[in-house]
């Protein structure tokens, strides 16, 4: 879609699926499994959709999927399904993997940036081959030393080879990537856990990875079990949503698997999504 003077794009490498109880923490199931149906394991499908943003200089890509690099065991543990993937989807707008100058990451966990390399000849290498990738300093240091809880989530072949290559660009904090693209640290789901704020002639959209995944997130205590600061991701939470309801917002979701952009807006006292090109 056409955003001020940018262009966004979400797009899509495949749908997996996780634990509906761990993706909604303390709510009961009977309260999200009518939008959020889970399987005979009670996993729920969840989209993964990054984000190109078009300006007049650079092509930059948020989050980077699950990639490829699996076995059956992962597939089938996380029922990965890719009718398209990023490369593919990237194809549809007419870029290659060579276009990309830029890539941020929310966070370091496997459905981020599974795609930030692939493997090439027996070595895993940079997906994006002429891409700076930012990286908040903090989550590369839990990335690379990670705890009991964290390593399952944390897989190096998806980031070590980025430094390897010296494509690694390290931020400390809220940061301007280019003009009007800004990451914004919220924490929660990580404790360095970044979402991208985009500002373009009057208008804002924020594409929140982790921080609010789905659209059934916007409900304030519907936090997951997997977020280490589950607090720190309610506070940040009610903040972030005030400003975008204030100021009309454009949210794009990163794991709903249907309703990837959206504003908010009242329904019967009720905050809402209402999608793009809804009346």
């Amino acid at each position: 879609m056409k955003f001020g003077d940018m262009e966004l794009f979400s797009l899509s490498d495949g749908i997996f699926r996780l634990d509906g109880g761990a993706m909604f923490g303390v709510v009961p199931k009977v309260f999200w499994n009518r939008l959020n149906p889970a399987d005979e394991q009670n996993r729920i499908e969840l989209g993964l959709n990054s984000l190109l943003i078009k300006t007049e200089q650079k092509n930059i890509l948020i989050d980077t999927g699950i990639g490829d690099k699996f076995d059956e065991k992962f597939i089938e543990i996380y029922k990965i399904e890719k009718q398209k993937d990023l490369t593919t989807s990237l194809g549809e707008i007419g870029l290659s993997l060579d276009d990309v100058d830029i890539v941020v990451n929310t966070h370091l966990h496997f459905d981020h940036c599974g795609g930030n390399t692939k493997k090439e000849g027996g070595k895993v290498v940079p997906t994006f081959p002429r891409a700076r990738y930012y990286i908040q300093k903090g989550e590369w240091e839990d990335a690379v030393n990670p705890n009991e809880r964290t390593k399952a989530s944390y897989l190096k072949d998806n980031f070590v080879p980025i430094e390897e290559n010296g494509q690694l660009q390290l931020i400390d904090g809220d940061t301007e990537i280019v003009s009007g693209v800004k990451t914004v640290v919220t924490g929660g789901h990580t404790p360095h856990h970044q979402s991208i704020l985009i500002n373009s002639a009057g208008k804002t959209a924020f594409y929140l990875g982790d921080l609010i995944p789905t659209a059934s997130h916007i409900k304030i205590p519907y936090v997951m079990g997997y977020d280490l600061l589950p607090l720190d991701t309610i506070r940040k939470k009610k903040e972030m949503l005030e400003k975008a309801q204030d100021e009309n917002w454009l949210l794009i979701f990163e794991h709903d698997p249907k309703i990837t952009m959206g504003y908010l807006e009242d329904k019967e006292g009720k905050v809402c999504i209402k999608t793009v090109g809804e009346n």
